[in-house]
């Protein structure tokens, strides 16, 4: 086959305008970086958009709009975990896009687990109703990690230490206690930081009855860095 002259012209224009894009536009780190300003000091998050791209994607899409600026950590429970990200110092909910489906089973078959220093979204018991909040575990919560079934029709697995033998895959396949949180990124530096939030007395606040920072910790800022 023999293209035209013409033909042969277009290809090569759409050819230079491709490349001249690809170099206006700056390369995306692989595993961007987060940093958040808090009144308790600074912190890194490094995310993994191969294990949870939605995630991933949802998460920076929350940065880029200056979503989390002015939240407070509204839940912090010493042992546990530290959750922000929804709420303003008022204790007033922000608003926030639909959901995001949940990838925590993806994200735990390539490495991801709920350990200290991750970073996790925070959900209601629907596993896919993930929005805005997000966690940082402070210590290993392997009961938040989701459980992969094994091949096969019925099931044994492990639950909460748990072993449950010889399931119909029916059953539990769907089944909400079972999908975990998704895990999208841990913290790089500034941990020093997570632990004086996780240290800070708590109580009632707002609508909260518990485990409310007494002395608000806002964020201040969280910028895409890299």
């Amino acid at each position: 086959m023999t293209l035209s002259r013409r033909l042969l012209n277009r290809l090569a224009a759409t050819a230079l305008a491709t490349a001249a894009l690809a170099t206006a536009l700056p390369a995306l780190a692989a595993d961007p970086k987060v940093k958040f300003v808090t009144t308790d000091g600074d912190f890194v998050v490094e995310l993994y958009p191969d294990a949870a791209p939605k995630t991933v994607a949802n998460f920076l899409q929350y940065v880029k709009d200056k979503h989390y600026d002015g939240t407070i950590f509204h839940r912090v429970i010493k042992n546990f975990m530290v959750q922000g990200g929804g709420f303003d110092a008022n204790y007033k909910e922000k608003p926030t896009r639909a959901s995001v489906i949940h990838e925590g089973r993806q994200a735990l078959a390539k490495g991801l687990k709920n350990v200290r220093g991750s970073l996790a979204m925070a959900r209601t018991s629907d596993p896919h109703s993930a929005k805005a909040q997000f966690f940082i575990n402070v210590v290993d919560n392997p009961r938040l990690d989701p459980v992969i079934l094994p091949a096969g029709d019925p099931v044994t697995f492990e639950y909460q230490g748990q072993l449950q033998k010889d399931i119909p895959r029916a059953q539990v396949e769907n089944h909400p206690a079972l999908f975990g949180y998704t895990v999208f990124g841990k913290v790089v530096s500034g941990m020093d930081t997570i632990d004086k939030i996780r240290d800070e007395p708590t109580g009632a606040g707002g609508p909260f009855p518990t485990d409310v920072p007494q002395k608000p910790v806002v964020i201040q800022s969280a910028t895409l860095i890299n």
